[in-house]
């Protein structure tokens, strides 16, 4: 008779990391454990989902007035209507002008090193900051441990920390004394007091790279996270009065949601938490679960905080969900705005749905989209930059969102005075049209508006993923890039991109090659315009892929050249050409973390393949682990 499987922390990581192992996280993971199985029944569901709308040809649609939520005791029509019980937001979260986004530690770099990311964010003067343990936190070696300690040791107070976040001020002042004519941290130290801490747990898609089961079968990274986050930092949390909070991506369905809401409530029981006192926002990241916006947020209330509209990643859940659809050609990137078609219906979509009022009155937040961009460049790009960001702020403070993101801590004091001059500390209550789920409300998530498809649109493609693929492989996972044909000019400034970016890039581009979509323009290399082919995508990739070898060491690592870049090729060069669409970029890089051998490289590509072409299967364990 065959032992059941367990679940193992390695002894060599626990003993390491015994500060964030400690037996309540140790024991919480053991007790959730059975969760994880759960995971892996819904994440071949969607799978599932996924097969049979490619092979009957068909939309995504709305849910049935009559269904049950999964996992629920809700219907659907009471969720629309707004019948259930939402919670109250957090004084901590009333006001959340802006939000910083990033990771709280560095790939590869000493404690003291890597805590500066933590003090960057909190005295950074943004609202909250989610520090983030999914697309933009490197996985490499122990990072995504790296990152748990530093936010225990910073909201700790630790005395490591507190030296270092002494130092951060100093170098934060002497660059706004220089861009603003003025400091922006006064007092350090109660400076640190003024961010709302929230966490980012990687998503139900995800394995995680350390804990896994005794049999070799991957372990949920989202029970890890969310495990050792609570579990390390609920003390000190509730000891200043500070919410609990976490962002919940890549959900896809009211029943995930729901999962994640019994995953939470066994959390707190566990830790003796009173239910619902973790909070949580959602990602709006998917273009499914624009579809059952109403039924997401009744399925986590009431924990549920508000909903963030995303931009790399919803992109690419469009373009993966109508991959069967020969007549679905996106655009150039750059021309799919939150203002472009189906994005400016899921957005309406998403406002309306935080301010449909709950059986209490209640409503939810929005929260804006992400501002990628870095104030460093020549004076007329910073400045030309700059005015593009805060009119997009402008542009969503308007629409009713209660504040949006900023991936560089340099653009929280740019872009918070959009909401700071209104003065509001958000719009809960906004008055908009109700949600109606007609064909026309479908059809508006899948709208797509004329604009350009070039030749240059697709080296932007190319290059970005590349870059990103490599930086991926150094433990970049948030990176600033730009194409490479803007390398050394300063007016056109490089971009905070995180792993969504590349997502979204493989996306349109197998969705050009593989469904023949005609160029817009002409271009040099093709005067006459034409299809996007096999030929056309060979010859840029190949001229692309020069322009990184010969590139300097501060827009391409030279250590990279013979090591991850040439992988990150093999990875972009297979996926696009691949007849049968790979769900996720993520998927084959996490496959590759720290190989650096490109024939092994193509083994595991080879072998993550051919298992999706046979059934579906996702290989998504970490490999090393194999034959421990």
């Amino acid at each position: 008779m065959s032992t059941p499987a367990r679940v193992v922390i390695p002894e060599g990581i626990q003993t390491k990391y015994a500060d964030i192992f400690g037996d309540r996280a140790v024991d919480l993971i053991h007790q959730l454990a059975p969760f994880d199985l759960e995971r892996k029944a819904l994440m071949e569901k969607r799978t599932r989902r996924r097969a049979e709308r490619f092979a009957n040809k068909e939309r995504i649609e709305f849910l049935s007035e009559d269904e049950v939520i999964p996992r629920t005791n809700l219907r659907v029509a009471d969720a629309r209507a707004g019948r259930f019980a939402g919670g109250e937001i957090p004084p901590d979260l009333q006001r959340q002008w802006i939000q910083g986004t990033g990771p709280g530690a560095k790939p590869n770099a000493s404690l003291e090193s890597s805590l500066r990311n933590v003090a960057y964010a909190l005295l950074s003067g943004a609202d909250g900051w989610m520090f983030d343990g999914e697309d933009a936190l490197g996985q490499v070696s122990t990072m995504s441990l790296d990152n748990h300690r530093n936010l225990k040791l910073a909201f700790a107070r630790d005395a490591r920390f507190l030296q270092v976040a002494e130092t951060v001020a100093g170098e934060m002042n002497t660059w706004a004394r220089g861009f603003f004519g003025r400091e922006i941290v006064g007092d350090w130290r109660a400076q640190l007091d003024f961010t709302t801490r929230i966490y980012r747990a990687r998503g139900l898609h995800l394995d995680d790279r350390h804990i896994a089961w005794s049999d070799g079968e991957g372990f949920s990274a989202s029970i890890v996270d969310a495990a050792l986050y609570v579990a390390n930092n609920a003390e000190t949390l509730r000891g200043e009065g500070r919410s609990i909070v976490l962002y919940l991506p890549k959900i896809q369905t009211a029943e995930e949601a729901a999962l994640w809401n019994e995953m939470l409530t066994a959390l707190e029981n566990a830790l003796g938490l009173p239910v619902g006192v973790v909070r949580t926002y959602v990602l709006v990241e998917q273009l499914e679960a624009s579809f059952q916006l109403m039924e997401l947020r009744a399925a986590l209330a009431p924990r549920f905080v508000g909903y963030n509209t995303g931009r790399w990643d919803y992109i690419n859940s469009v373009s993966d969900a109508l991959a069967w659809d020969g007549g679905f050609h996106n655009p150039n990137i750059d021309a799919i705005g939150m203002t472009y078609g189906y994005m400016r219906n899921y957005e309406d979509r998403v406002r309306r749905a935080v301010n449909t009022p709950d059986e209490n009155g209640r409503f939810a937040l929005w929260q804006g989209g992400m501002e990628p961009n870095i104030p460093v460049g020549s004076e007329q790009g910073v400045a030309t930059s700059m005015a593009k960001a805060v009119a997009g702020a402008e542009r969503e403070q308007t629409a009713g969102a209660s504040g949006k993101w900023v991936a560089h801590w340099k653009m929280v004091h740019i872009v918070r005075p959009v909401w700071e001059s209104v003065g509001d500390a958000n719009q809960l209550g906004r008055k908009f049209p109700p949600l109606t789920y007609t064909q026309a409300d479908a059809d508006g998530l899948m709208l797509l508006e004329p604009a350009p498809r070039t030749v240059r649109g697709a080296r932007d493609l190319l290059s970005v993923a590349l870059q990103y693929g490599n930086a991926f492989g150094q433990g970049l996972q948030a990176a600033a890039l730009k194409p490479a044909d803007f390398f050394g000019n300063d007016d056109v400034l490089y971009l905070m991109e995180d792993m969504a970016t590349g997502e979204i890039r493989l996306s349109i581009l197998w969705e050009w090659l593989h469904k023949g979509a005609e160029l817009t323009e002409p271009d040099p290399i093709r005067p006459n315009g034409g299809r996007f082919d096999e030929a056309l995508f060979l010859q840029l990739l190949s001229e692309e892929y020069e322009k990184l070898l010969k590139a300097g060491n501060r827009d391409v690592f030279d250590v990279s050249k013979t090591t991850t870049l040439p992988i990150a090729r093999e990875i972009v060069e297979t996926y696009v050409r691949e007849p049968v669409k790979a769900p996720w970029y993520i998927d084959l890089l996490n496959l590759n973390l720290n190989n650096h051998d490109l024939e092994e490289a193509r083994r595991r590509i080879a072998l993550y393949l051919d298992a999706f072409r046979r059934d579906g299967t996702r290989v998504t364990r970490n490999l090393d682990l194999d034959g421990r």
